[in-house]
């Protein structure tokens, strides 16, 4: 089963920051998921609206200019990366699902993801965009086809992974609590990967794998790598116990 780091591995190092992007590729995780808002004429990496609860400072993300921004700390230790920044750390070493929370395809997204397609050594197929408005990510396949991208739902459809097959998607996101088997088995019926978030919880991890999902987002990826080979845990290791 995929593991993807849920912002980084946010469970040991300050969210979406390259300290957390580090973390995650020593605990060897498969992916690492990141956040994006445009900015100006570039992208950030930062997942909420608002910067309180992150950087302490008052207001919202998209009031503030990119150079305001850079002057930030994420929990007064790391500071807020750009998409460009962010790549060329990770510079090819796994897959990079960029999420989108504030779109404009203009701004040059698949600009930056070409740039770190030919600077830093990644393949086409190991960058995926996702989001849960599924107009900015049909607009996206239309304009670029051989895109990958990930549709997300906080919901189990009626009509199951459908939405996600429309939109000629590559794979379906998942809230861990309204994911089912038939969820999963309508989505693989239709080729699509089942990707769950999020997932930080020993038992929800190996009642996944039973299920059959492809890939799970967790904060914490060396518990989740520890669990799926069915290694010791130590206490201290449990999101729960933590």
């Amino acid at each position: 089963m995929f593991i993807v780091a849920h912002r980084g591995a946010s469970f040991e190092a300050p969210e979406n920051t390259l300290a957390a992007f580090s973390r995650a590729l020593d605990a060897q995780a498969d992916g690492i998921e990141i956040d994006v808002f445009p900015i100006q004429d570039d992208w950030i990496v930062f997942h909420d609206r608002y910067l309180q609860r992150l950087t302490a400072n008052p207001g919202r993300l998209l009031d503030c200019s990119l150079a305001e921004l850079k002057q930030m700390k994420v929990f007064s230790q790391q500071r807020i990366p750009t998409l460009s920044e962010a790549l060329e750390f990770i510079n090819g070493r796994c897959t990079v699902n960029v999420e989108l929370k504030g779109a404009d395809i203009a701004r040059g997204l698949t600009k930056h993801l070409r740039h770190a397609i030919a600077n830093y050594n990644f393949q086409p197929e190991q960058l995926i965009v996702s989001s849960f408005n599924h107009h900015w990510l049909r607009q996206l396949k239309q304009d670029h086809p051989e895109q990958r991208i990930g549709a997300l739902t906080t919901a189990c459809p009626l009509t199951y992974a459908r939405f996600a097959s429309e939109l000629d998607a590559y794979s379906v996101h998942i809230d861990v609590d309204f994911v089912t088997p038939e969820f999963v088995a309508d989505a693989h019926a239709r080729g699509l990967l089942v990707w769950v978030f999020t997932v930080d919880e020993p038992d929800d991890i190996r009642d996944l794998k039973a299920m059959g999902v492809d890939g799970i987002f967790t904060n914490h990826p060396r518990l989740a790598r520890n669990i799926l080979e069915q290694l010791p845990v130590a206490r201290h290791e449990s999101l729960r116990d933590g």
